[in-house]
């Protein structure tokens, strides 16, 4: 009983098709013993035994239903179900025997093995329902043999087992297919949860490399001269000191806000020029002067666009610092009327843009982190360098003017 209701919830069209083939059953069956009870002449053992086995086949129909149910399509008929089957096609052969009109209860037998049985069980059982049908339309024929009668019935079970064994496939393969289509569908949902969790994997990759790590660095670099210094220039040392207590308040500021997953710290105070004019003044000391410079006038820029520019101006004058051994370099905010550019120049040693860092030496991830930056934002970022040349990273963004409540592009 659970094995139907499960079949019927998995397909819909179970209920009433179990409910037509039923019915038919039912009314067949009523409508051969009432030919029996007005045609039938004889009486005694012969008419109770064939009343009896009226009554004993549909119950036997019935109690089979609940206690032997058809297997789900596509799975194999348990022994219940094929013994359930087999003892009332013998009792309607038997009923067939005592009662010819009982010949059309043969169409809801043979619907039912179509339905519930694999083709190669299926088969046999129509072949044997039809020999039997053709048998009795011969035993009750009278005169001339009526050529229907050895015709039709077969010619009525082929189609209809061709009919169904050709649905029965088509179920198959539709249950493959929905079956590759969930897998798929499973694997996409899949797929899309590990890119969405490397996506922002690289995005703090990106924000620690480019705010926690450009600051630690600095931070670093100012003790180790502050503890060279402080022997033979205590003032100097102190000053050191204090510059690098700044970049721990500001760093633990940015941490703060990476954790809330919100923008650069800077633009909470400044604008986009005041952030990064606000960021050459922290990067210039002993030895690295940076200075800022504004062309054009700029409007009102999507949060995206502000964050992406400033951290990018950030990771490349981290690079300057760590590796171009400069002594001046330039930030240059470029404003025109479809796009902003930003430049952040040096006249440090260059290098060539097309070697490879080595994977090992745990560098090389400045560049391609500010490409993703830039390409996100619907940019692109160019180097160029050479070796004695000093370098020149130019970031490039459409100009959305004008932003929305929610930092987006306003209409």
């Amino acid at each position: 009983m659970e094995q139907s209701q499960a079949r019927q919830a998995a397909d819909p069209d179970a209920r009433w098709l179990g409910a037509v083939l039923h019915t038919a059953f039912l009314a067949l069956l009523c409508s051969s013993f009432v030919r029996f009870l007005t045609h039938d002449r004889d009486g005694g053992t012969h008419r109770a035994l064939t009343v009896a086995l009226f009554v004993a086949f549909p119950l036997l129909y019935a109690t089979g239903r609940l206690l032997a149910p058809a297997p789900a399509p596509g799975t194999r008929p348990t022994a219940r179900h094929l013994a359930w089957l087999g003892a009332v096609t013998t009792a309607w052969a038997l009923l067939l025997v005592q009662a010819p009109s009982a010949t059309w209860c043969a169409m809801p037998l043979l619907f039912t093995g179509l339905h519930a049985l694999p083709p190669r069980l299926a088969v046999p059982l129509v072949a044997l329902l039809t020999a039997l049908v053709v048998g009795s339309e011969i035993r009750v024929s009278h005169g001339t043999l009526n050529p229907n009668m050895v015709v039709a019935p077969p010619a009525v079970a082929a189609v209809a087992t061709a009919v169904l064994v050709h649905l029965q496939r088509q179920s198959a393969r539709r249950r493959l297919l929905i079956d590759d289509l969930v897998r798929t569908r499973r694997d996409l949902a899949a797929t899309e949860r590990r890119a969405g969790v490397l996506a922002e994997r690289h995005r703090l990759s990106a924000e620690i490399h480019d705010t926690l790590a450009q600051g630690l660095s600095s931070q670093r670099m100012l003790l180790q001269a502050a503890e060279r210094l402080w022997p033979t220039d205590p003032a100097r040392a102190t000053a050191h000191l204090r510059e690098a207590t700044g970049l721990t308040a500001h760093n633990l500021a940015e941490a703060r806000r990476l954790v809330q997953d919100l923008g650069p710290a800077d633009l909470t105070e400044h604008s986009l020029p005041g952030a990064l004019q606000a960021l050459a003044e922290r990067e210039s000391r002993a030895g690295l002067a940076v200075e800022f410079r504004l062309d054009g006038t700029p409007g009102p820029l999507p949060e995206r666009v502000e964050a992406t520019l400033l951290r990018i101006a950030q990771g490349a004058l981290a690079n300057v610092r760590e590796h171009a051994d400069a002594t001046r370099a330039a930030l240059t905010l470029t404003c025109l009327d479809d796009r902003i550019a930003l430049d952040v120049a040096d006249n440090g040693r260059g290098f060539d843009p097309a070697t490879r860092p080595d994977p090992a030496s745990g560098r090389g991830h400045g560049l391609p982190a500010m490409r993703i930056r830039a390409r996100q934002a619907g940019g692109t970022l160019t180097v160029e360098s050479g070796p004695g040349e000093g370098t020149v990273v130019t970031a490039t963004t459409p100009a959305v003017r004008g932003t929305g409540p929610d930092g987006g592009a306003a209409p």
